[in-house]
């Protein structure tokens, strides 16, 4: 399966194809409540009368410019800067702050800024607002969703949460719900309805007595126990599919017309290329929100397919690892099928932050299964994580962690008509012979894939090379030996002829994921996807589990390091004495006295580091080593608005002394946001 990017099209087999047309990333709207309702009770509409075009032209100083990625980034970062001093300006008050959401430019110069807003580190639903700026930087408009001051008498809630739940599980249940609990609550002020007020939204989750998947939010007023407002979030089709079967679809309808767009998943839209190979196509719409019919001979059947795998991929990704779309953004990518004529390929394209089918040799088998959706969705993961180099080890470490995930993806939906397994393109009969593309307990199977790791192994196919991946993943979840698994007959052998005794593809999905998004980086080798796992173990289960234990056997099954006996895990010291972090003051340390060793500390030093606080971006943390030198473990991002640091690190300390004082160092270089060190330490393997 492949990946496409500007140096052409990564191909779904390995096999050879034509570079793939560079293709201009496509807008995506915003989903989201704030969003929502921020158009159905706008209040602040600007009262200046805009500049007169020339009739029938739009204005060409109105327009919107194309920003590169790095402009639009440096236009976010700007406005992170400055959004405290904005905030100010606008008067809001002392408890609110603004949250950049995105930013427009004009021909003109002219800057669109949208925000979002908190209240006391609450979510105000229906508090967005844009600021328009002029390019000398005047302020000359502000369009608000609501125009009442915020502000709320008590943040402490009258009406409990819990009761809240109940209640809104009651509505729910009246409208045919299934679910005796809540999926989702949280307070929130809700300014929609004019006057701001503290409420708790709950989210009901499951199926309406019809079947019909059920999203019903419901804003409970938490003073009085009255219900604001409450939507259903989900519209939902049926998809007669090709190789899944009769699945559910969220779908939208406007009058009288359904689409595929699924406003639940950032507004994943699935278009119909009608067999061209350029543009977006045509966005699935039609009358009846019953799409395909399970054959090829009705275009929907493939949209269908794509609408379904994309759900459950985004699905599997928030529910598995609390990712929210494929950049963690909330924001949806888009599926085309239909593409070109006979096409024996599916790809992912960067360019575009979108999915494409083509329909298989003849047009008769579209590549629309859902591990091939998985895998697909998966590189744009890892381009948006660690961006491994497509070529050599790191290629191979590519395609494998697409392997991986699509895999989880096809056991996370649990079809019946298309139960998960460790093959890959089961459903797609690429090969015309029945056959997978992919085993991934023994990937030697297909031909030509590698069991075990070579010094030669990079210089294979990533397709190929990423066999010793997928199978230390296999070995990792499942064991080596013989098993059957939803019917499908498995036989795993190890390169050392030991056993090797499975975790669980759960537990292996998390260390995987852990040591994409936090060790890997472009170049990484399987001896550092061999670090970066352990790493990953450790910090998830502990040095000492059986799960570390385990990761490090299965890479010694794929001729990747030694197994786990006989050399014990490393030596940790450790200091867990809180020290407050002063907002924006000097540096704070934390010391670790080590004593007792020889020599040298190794090039592969481990600092695991625990920080509590509002504004992790503000943070610059560096490990000072016994002879006074600094080794930068994290620098500064305005952009990083996430909270907390928990983090493993590896460091070269190589020229430093193993025994000694080492010293953590903290600063906190921003305003408004605080915390605390709540411990870290020294890991000598």
């Amino acid at each position: 399966m492949s990946r496409s990017t500007s140096a052409g099209r990564r191909t779904l087999s390995g096999r050879s194809a034509s570079p793939a047309p560079r293709r201009r990333a496509a807008g995506v709207a915003l989903a989201g409540v704030a969003a929502l309702i921020a158009a159905a009770v706008q209040t602040g509409a600007a009262s200046a009368a805009p500049a007169r075009p020339v009739p029938g032209h739009a204005d060409p100083a109105h327009r919107a410019v194309k920003l590169t990625p790095s402009q639009r980034a440096e236009l976010l970062r700007d406005a992170e800067a400055t959004k405290a001093r904005t905030a100010h300006d606008l008067g809001l008050g002392a408890q609110e702050k603004l949250v950049v959401k995105d930013v427009v430019k004009d021909a003109d110069g002219t800057l669109h800024t949208r925000y979002e807003r908190t209240y006391a580190g609450l979510p105000v639903l229906g508090g967005d607002l844009i600021v328009d700026t002029a390019k000398s930087g005047r302020t000359e408009r502000v369009v608000k969703a609501v125009k009442a001051a915020l502000k709320v008498p008590t943040l402490t809630p009258r009406v409990s949460g819990a009761a809240a739940e109940r209640q809104a599980v009651r509505q729910a249940r009246a409208l045919g719900g299934t679910r005796s609990a809540a999926d989702g609550a949280r307070k929130v002020i809700w300014a929609a309805g004019g006057k701001p007020v503290l409420a708790h939204e709950t989210v009901i989750g499951g199926l309406q007595d019809d079947g019909t998947p059920n999203e019903l939010h419901v804003i409970t007023d938490a003073t009085t126990g009255k219900e604001l407002y409450r939507y259903q979030g989900v519209e939902t089709g049926v998809g007669n599919t090709r190789y899944s079967g009769q699945v559910p679809l969220t779908t939208t309808l406007s009058g009288s017309t359904y689409t595929l767009n699924d406003g639940a998943r950032g507004g994943h839209r699935t278009y119909n290329l009608n067999h061209g190979t350029s543009g977006t196509g045509t966005l699935f719409s039609q009358s009846s929100d019953t799409w395909g019919d399970g054959t090829n001979s009705n275009a929907a059947t493939a949209g269908a397919d794509a609408h379904y795998g994309a759900a459950v991929t985004w699905d599997f990704y928030k529910n598995t690892f609390g990712r929210n779309g494929i950049r963690n953004d909330g924001k949806a990518a888009y599926s085309r099928v239909h593409y070109g004529n006979a096409y024996v390929n599916a790809f992912w394209d960067d360019n575009c932050f979108c999915m494409t089918y083509g329909d298989g040799s003849g047009n008769a088998d579209p590549l629309t299964s859902l591990d091939v959706a998985g895998h697909e969705m998966s590189h744009g993961v890892t381009s948006n994580t660690a961006g491994l180099n497509y070529s050599g080890e790191s290629g191979g470490l590519n395609e494998a962690t697409s392997d991986i995930f699509g895999t989880g993806v096809e056991f996370s939906a649990n079809n019946a008509a298309d139960p998960g397994d460790y093959l890959i393109g089961e459903k797609i009969d690429i090969n015309g012979d029945g056959t997978p593309l992919r085993y991934m307990d023994k990937p030697s199977k297909d031909g030509a894939s590698a069991d075990y790791w070579s010094s030669s192994v990079g210089n294979k196919d990533v397709h190929y090379s990423s066999g010793v991946a997928n199978h230390f993943f296999y070995l990792l979840s499942e064991g080596s030996g013989t098993k059957v698994i939803n019917g499908v007959s498995y036989n795993s052998p190890t390169y050392d002829g030991l056993p090797v005794t499975g975790i669980g593809r759960d537990k292996a999905l998390q260390i995987w994921y852990r040591a994409l998004t936090t060790k890997f980086t472009s170049t990484t080798t399987y001896a550092g996807a061999r670090t970066g796992t352990l790493a990953a173990a450790g910090e998830l289960y502990g040095t000492s589990s059986a799960e570390y234990k385990a990761v490090q056997d299965a890479w010694a099954a794929v001729n990747v390091g030694s197994r786990s006996g006989g050399g014990g895990t490393g030596t940790t010291y450790e200091s867990t004495a809180d020290v407050s972090i002063p907002d924006n003051g000097p540096a704070v340390t934390s010391s670790i006295t080590v004593s007792g060793r020889t020599g040298n500390a190794p090039s592969n030093l481990q600092v695991t580091v625990d920080i509590v606080h509002t504004w992790r971006g503000d943070l610059v943390i560096d490990l000072v080593g016994p002879s006074g030198t600094a080794y930068r473990l994290k620098n500064f991002s305005s952009t990083d608005s996430a909270d907390d640091v928990h983090a493993t690190y590896t460091v070269n300390a190589s020229s430093e002394p193993a025994n000694g004082t080492w010293k953590l160092r903290v600063q906190d270089q921003a305003t408004y946001d605080t915390g605390y060190l709540d411990g870290w330490k020294l890991t000598f393997p």
